[in-house]
């Protein structure tokens, strides 16, 4: 059975044309690097866009969403597996679980919380997947520097920037999952210095 990657992304119809093209582009790429997709089930937004692409590239996909959205019709239903959940920390829980490794693209709120959710995770050693973000035209710069003065300020230790990689281009994401080592965090994070 191949991985499963876990892909963060936006659910928004609105958008600039780039960031569908990305989202397939990075649904393309992960089938001919031998992954499949675990995400949020939507049809919508990046969402429908990387799980058409993954579809269309003979890849697996699996969807996890919530019943009030698939009852408004927002499921892919095209999916190989579209497993229904109650709750939204449902949804999260067996995206977290069944997946090998995790990629953000730019998002809103849902995505950022997804991520952030796992990163504490991965802080807490509870999870130790390699995570990426995909910082389209400098999408995640803002975060980035919040993160910097995070560190600044000591609201963390150096090691929470070793707990995610940030990726340029969808290539480079590839790149950088094909290579992750194992990296976990300073178990006494929550000391200080």
């Amino acid at each position: 059975m191949s991985k499963l990657l876990c892909v963060y992304c936006a659910s928004s119809d609105r958008l600039d044309p780039k960031y569908y093209a990305v989202a397939a582009e990075l649904g393309r790429e992960l089938v001919a690097r031998g992954w499949g997709l675990v995400y949020g089930g939507g049809k919508t937004g990046t969402m429908g866009a990387v799980a058409r692409a993954v579809k269309q590239a003979g890849g697996k996909v699996v969807g996890v969403i919530p019943e009030f959205m698939k009852v408004r019709e927002l499921a892919y239903e095209e999916a190989d597996e579209l497993v229904t959940v109650v709750t939204m920390r449902e949804r999260k829980l067996l995206l977290e679980t069944r997946a090998d490794a995790f990629v953000t693209l730019p998002g809103g709120w849902g995505t950022l919380e997804e991520i952030l959710e796992i990163l504490t995770l991965r802080q807490l050693d509870v999870v130790q997947k390699p995570c990426v973000f995909l910082n389209q035209d400098g999408f995640y710069d803002p975060l980035l520097q919040l993160f910097d003065r995070m560190l600044a300020e000591n609201f963390f230790k150096p090691s929470n920037l070793q707990l995610f990689q940030v990726a340029a281009t969808v290539p480079e994401v590839f790149a950088l999952l094909e290579t992750a080592a194992p990296v976990t965090a300073d178990s006494k994070w929550f000391e200080t210095r």
